[in-house]
């Protein structure tokens, strides 16, 4: 056993391969007076074996390991968010909530913070230089800023009009991937910078590692919380341009409430109004399927004779408050990644090692190669039950489980099904070697963000729309139905 511990201990990316390879060998001579030596039989030389590892060390690998679950979960991902771009309107199951409750479509944007987090644990586990991976996290997150801004700021219209470009004093500040952006680079810099040097061995020293992180949590979910219940929401109003007079028309909002949850006086909303301006937020509001501003609800429709004032207010599903908020599923999907840097499985040349020093069959590997996963695992269900139950009891007392919103019950639950989903893919593709049924979601997710950019985003769709025969509504995608 203390070959094994040896083993289990060794961290693939220390210094020295060698170093652990001697210390198998010197711990030869402490057990081999109890361990029954079976009948003579050739055993390979040692000494080539460890020149050959040592070799192997120095020569550049074929391509990089990626972890192929997490480029499937990605897949997955994206392939849920085109269906739910496409269908959505059809099947009310795949469309968001319109405003408390949960559906599949809810899932997709808590799924990609998730996965962004697991990718940095793994990009970051050990930085060479923390002000040039610091330069490089501020230059992604910028990058991903402005694509979000060209992408879903208004200079792509739907399929339904046929023009483009945007008024800039109307723009868009905020979307998906201003979102990722942000949460990106809160939880890259909480991983090159706030980490302890502390040794991992167990659950409670990961924990003691990272303490600065979860305390970086803690206080975004308090300013989050504190923010959403406690602020003071004055009445305001908006205005709407109508076609039959060149004024556009005013719509006074009554509020002058705390910690109001509803459509027209969160505090969510006001941030937004306040910091960004009404003109910049998403002018088809979420709420506007309710059943207070639709007598077709859950779907789009007339507006009932006695709907309220905000019905028609723009609201951003993905403004700065939620945002905030979204940081912290981001730092949850970090906590999983951290798990796959500190508690790994054996190599394989160390399992030609074990097995030539001890005698021992194939079948006495294997279960300790399941035990490593199965601490993996377990110390990814611990967190993943706990949120699921945690945000459904809270969702229960009362903090309703809000998309829009991105309440705290909504992160604990979305947070806590990635985690489900993410171990189930896991055991499938990585542990059970199931890579063939999941190669299109593989591809789909090492190119996720082309395919959000052409599928998603309907630069692909507006591209085939501009061919047309004798004037633009004659198209192709009219012709198949495509945005009709």
């Amino acid at each position: 056993m203390e070959k094994y511990e040896a083993i289990k201990n060794f961290d693939e990316d220390d210094e020295d391969v060698e170093m652990a390879v001697q210390q198998i060998s010197d711990s030869r001579s402490a057990s081999t007076a109890t361990i029954a030596a079976p009948q003579r039989q050739t055993r390979p030389n040692s000494t080539k074996i460890v020149q050959e590892v040592s070799s192997s060390k120095h020569q550049p690998p074929s391509q990089s390991h990626r972890l192929l679950s997490l480029d499937v979960f990605r897949g997955l991902t994206v392939a849920l968010m085109i269906l739910v771009d496409d269908a959505g309107g059809i099947v009310p199951a795949l469309n968001h909530s319109p405003w408390n409750g949960l559906t599949i479509a809810d899932f997709v944007m808590p799924f990609f913070l998730f996965i962004v987090g697991v990718a940095l644990a793994l990009t970051y586990k050990k930085p060479s230089c923390r002000a040039d991976a610091t330069r490089k996290a501020f230059l992604r997150a910028l990058k991903l800023l402005i694509l979000g801004l060209f992408l879903q700021g208004g200079y792509f219209h739907r399929l339904t009009d046929l023009s483009f470009g945007v008024d800039i004093k109307r723009i868009r500040l905020m979307g998906i991937l201003q979102r990722i952006a942000l949460a990106y680079l809160v939880t890259a810099l909480c991983e090159i910078w706030l980490r302890s040097d502390d040794t991992v061995n167990s659950g409670s020293s990961l924990l003691r590692k990272y303490r600065y992180q979860w305390a970086v949590s803690l206080f975004v979910s308090g300013i989050y919380l504190s923010l959403l219940y406690g602020l003071y929401v004055p009445d305001w109003e908006y205005r709407i341009a109508t076609e039959s007079s060149s004024e556009p028309k005013i719509f006074s909002v009554k509020c002058g409430v705390r910690g109001d949850t509803g459509p027209g006086c969160n505090a969510v909303g006001m941030i937004d109004r306040t910091i960004l301006g009404i003109r910049h937020l998403y002018g088809r509001p979420i709420y506007a399927r309710t059943p207070e501003c639709s007598i077709n609800s859950p779907e789009n429709g007339p507006l009932p004779p006695d709907a309220p004032s905000w019905c028609q207010a723009p609201f951003d599903p993905e403004g700065l408050l939620s945002s905030v908020m979204a940081i912290v599923t981001c730092l949850v999907g970090l906590h999983y990644g951290h798990i796959i840097v500190h508690f790994k499985v054996i190599l394989t040349f160390f399992f030609v090692m074990f097995v030539f020093d001890l005698y021992q069959n194939l079948s006495y590997f294997f279960y300790w190669i399941m035990q490593d996963h199965r601490v993996r695992i377990l110390y990814w269900m611990i967190p993943t039950s706990f949120l699921v139950v945690f945000g459904f009891a809270l969702d229960l007392f009362g903090m309703h489980i809000n998309k829009a919103l991105y309440t705290f019950s909504y992160m604990c639950v979305t947070a806590g099904a990635s985690g489900v989903l993410f171990v189930g893919i896991y055991l499938m593709v990585d542990v059970c070697g199931y890579s063939r049924l999941t190669m299109i979601m593989e591809w789909m997710g090492k190119h996720a963000l082309m395919i959000y950019i052409l599928a998603a985003c309907n630069v692909f769709p507006i591209f085939i729309q501009g061919f047309y025969w004798g004037k633009p509504q004659n198209n192709i995608l009219k012709l198949i139905g495509v945005g009709t």
